[in-house]
């Protein structure tokens, strides 16, 4: 999946240091970062390039995470666009190459998304500052502390027998590929019972025999994937709330779709059912 990136090694300690010329520098920009393009492959740009590209800028720099011994560093100051350097949305990270590069690209996206919204203290409007020894905004006013903000999604794969049940976003123009019922866990509830409630609500089925399947850090929704394999619990009849999906459909195993990459633990979860292993 999209965080094996064996042999290379992810830091995502707190461990501030000095840029070097071979590190990584995030420019974050109302969403978007910015990239080099290196012979028609776009990447986040090196330390030596920013540096040669903006001679006359003092660059402020927070050190986010790395990678074996390379790390990532962020920065919100704006930056002009230049004949190799442009700004892309993350999503481009999906498909970047080496795949070691893009899981630190969208696990920086993931910070600088927490930063940028950490700018004022959310109880009493001060400028937040950074704490010096751990990865925290805080508030020099009234003290508030604020850490990292993850949150919890459970990916849901409801089988009935050898058929496994598949669903389409409503938004199909967004990603039009069968997929499984997905959906945030709420304030107050297990991963289990949100499960639970999310396949009520999306297909109209209940559900028994839960069981843990793997996880993934997922960036571009600032969430943690949590996915369960679970069987159907009496009708099989879907109802399709319409505004969620725009199908849902039993597959038989044999016809399940094969997934072009195990890159996302959805497209895991399939393959696995398919190939037998669930």
């Amino acid at each position: 999946m999209f965080q094996d990136i064996a042999p290379f090694c992810f830091h995502n300690e707190y461990r501030p240091r000095e840029p070097l010329a071979t590190d990584y520098v995030y420019f974050y920009n109302k969403g978007r970062v910015l990239l080099e393009n290196k012979d028609g492959n776009l990447s986040l740009p090196q330390y030596s390039t920013v540096f040669e590209a903006y001679p006359e800028t003092t660059l402020e720099l927070t050190y986010l995470l790395s990678v074996d011994e390379t790390a990532v560093f962020l920065s919100m100051q704006e930056a002009e666009e230049t004949a190799n350097l442009s700004f892309q949305y993350m999503n481009v990270f999906r498909e970047q190459k080496p795949s070691w590069l893009a899981f630190a690209g969208a696990t920086a996206a993931h910070l600088a998304l927490w930063y940028d919204a950490r700018r004022f203290c959310g109880k009493c409007a001060t400028p937040m500052v950074h704490k010096s020894d751990e990865r925290a905004m805080v508030c020099p006013a009234c003290g508030l502390i604020e850490y990292p903000k993850i949150a919890p999604v459970v990916i849901v794969a409801v089988t009935d027998g050898d058929r496994l049940l598949l669903t389409k976003y409503a938004a199909a123009a967004s990603y039009n590929r069968y997929a499984l019922i997905a959906g945030f866990v709420e304030i107050g509830e297990s991963l289990e019972e949100g499960l639970k409630r999310e396949v009520m609500e999306e297909v109209g089925l209940r559900v028994k025999n839960i069981r843990y399947y793997k996880s993934q850090p997922w960036a571009f929704s600032g969430s943690l994937l949590s996915g369960f394999f679970c069987e159907l619990d009496g009708s099989d009849q879907v109802t399709v709330d319409t505004n969620e999906l725009s199908e849902g459909v039993w597959f038989d195993r044999r016809s399940v779709p094969v997934s072009e990459s195990t890159f996302a633990l959805t497209a895991t979860m399939m393959e696995a059912f398919r190939t037998g292993e669930i």
